[in-house]
């Protein structure tokens, strides 16, 4: 099998000088907390990126499988997200919202014609945890009651709130927090109790939302959060007919439904432009963030009026969310999206891996899972197919082959053992028959083929 080469690309990398690779990481093991993880054996140093390709301090290029973790959305560095921040830079930086200044107004009102129905009232923040805090006050401010209702498998941020949603032991801490979130079964069809072969999937792992209502709470609750497709645990999607169900649930226990965007949103998926709209449902409070910014610090809770309106109660307020540069930069991502086509190139080329993905998986029986939709597509490695055995060695040997082809992946799932491909939108037919290649030659290195 012939080596995979990278697509040609004609910009050209400035030439580093600065420190080593080694003093930086001896730098950061000297001041930087020992709880931030690299990835690969000998860690990778990134300098510079253009678009879907970034180089590290050598001059080598890479392909970006990640999206600097589904952050980058339209490419980095993308020049007119760029002269966007930068024409703002020059101007004025930084502006409360206790001041008007006409960006955030412009912002909100073009992210807020992405929302369906009377989803209309933003509040920008800087990040995806400080969202889904906000959320959180928002539903038990509204509604009147505490318990809220989340789902095992999820990820929602790393602040002491947002972390007593998360259920992922690999993330979660022991945080007073927790008391009053309930965690209700994962939709997880290749895991799970009800498989791809039940029709009723749906409707049965959203009965188990009922049940915890019914038996865990006092009956009544103030919000179900849940990410559109589970991100950080392994791009799991759910059966059709979930969210549905599972807000009627909810809605009839007095309390709202909090669509996590963090990951999903933007055009990603590829058939729509929100993660919650491929299960036919419009939640009451949206949060994003990540591909909100392109890479810039930038989130975001989208809510209807009504809700809304229970912030006027005191005195609220966020000191650098929706900034004049932020603003600037979040509404030039929404014009890249829509100028470039990038919803409808993450389906076109999504759909071409997604192809790719399955006939790699009739050819080795390590691959147990391909899932996912658009330019979010999730590969779980298992030791066997009959038991499931999560790979989690061998799903680390894949990273580190592919980096030394040139491609960047992720890795998730609760026993880490789930290949995640989340790249810029921006991505070719040529980066993904690339793709392709690399995982080809991996897995023939890795694992046994397919009976």
């Amino acid at each position: 099998m012939k080596t995979p080469t990278l697509p040609p690309t004609t910009h050209q990398p400035q030439k580093y000088t600065g420190p080593s690779a080694a003093d930086v990481l001896a730098q950061r093991k000297q001041f930087l907390n020992p709880g931030i993880f690299l990835y690969y054996k000998n860690p990778l140093m990134l300098v510079e990126g253009k678009m879907q390709y970034i180089w590290d301090e050598t001059g080598r290029r890479y392909l970006d499988g990640l999206g600097g973790i589904v952050t980058v959305s339209v490419g980095h560095c993308h020049p007119h997200v760029i002269a966007a921040g930068n024409r703002q830079s020059e101007l004025f930086q930084h502006s409360t919202t206790i001041y008007l200044n006409p960006n955030i107004g412009a912002y909100a009102e073009k992210l807020a014609s992405k929302m369906p129905g009377e989803l209309k009232v933003c509040y920008f923040v800087n990040s995806g945890s400080e969202a889904n805090d906000l959320a959180l006050l928002m539903a038990r401010a509204y509604t009147g009651n505490y318990d809220v209702i989340a789902l095992r498998n999820a990820y929602h941020g790393g602040n002491a709130a947002t972390m007593a949603l998360t259920a992922h032991s690999t993330w979660k801490y022991n945080v007073p927090h927790s008391f009053g979130v309930h965690h209700a079964l994962a939709p997880y069809p290749y895991r799970g109790p009800f498989g791809y072969d039940d029709a009723e999937a749906g409707r049965k792992y959203a009965n188990d939302v009922k049940e915890v209502i019914d038996f865990a709470t006092p009956g009544k609750v103030a919000a179900f959060v849940a990410e559109s497709i589970q991100g950080v645990g392994g791009f799991v999607e759910f059966p059709q007919g979930y969210l549905k169900q599972a807000y009627e649930h909810v809605r009839a226990a007095g309390g709202v439904c909090i669509a996590d965007e963090v990951q999903t949103g933007f055009g990603r998926t590829g058939t729509h432009f929100w993660g919650f709209e491929t299960q036919g449902v419009i939640p009451d409070i949206v949060t994003m963030a990540k591909g909100i910014g392109n890479g810039c610090p930038l989130a975001a809770v989208v809510t209807t009026p009504q809700i809304a309106s229970v912030l006027s109660r005191r005195i609220h307020f966020n000191t650098f969310g929706g900034n004049p540069v932020a603003s600037a930069i979040g509404k030039a991502v929404l014009e890249v999206i829509e100028r470039e086509q990038l919803q409808e190139n993450s389906l076109k080329i999504g759909t071409h891996i997604l192809a790719g993905l399955e006939a790699l998986k009739a050819k080795h029986e390590i691959i147990g899972d391909v899932r996912g939709k658009g330019l979010m597509l999730g590969i779980e490695l298992v030791k066997d197919r009959a038991t499931k055995e999560p790979a989690k060695a061998e799903c680390i040997q894949v990273l580190e082959l592919a980096r030394d082809m040139g491609l960047l992946l992720g890795k998730g799932g609760l026993h880490g053992s789930v290949i995640r491909f989340a790249p810029p939108m921006c991505i070719t037919r040529a980066d993904a028959d690339f793709m392709l290649e690399v995982f080809a030659a991996a897995f023939s290195q890795v694992g046994k083929p397919a009976a």
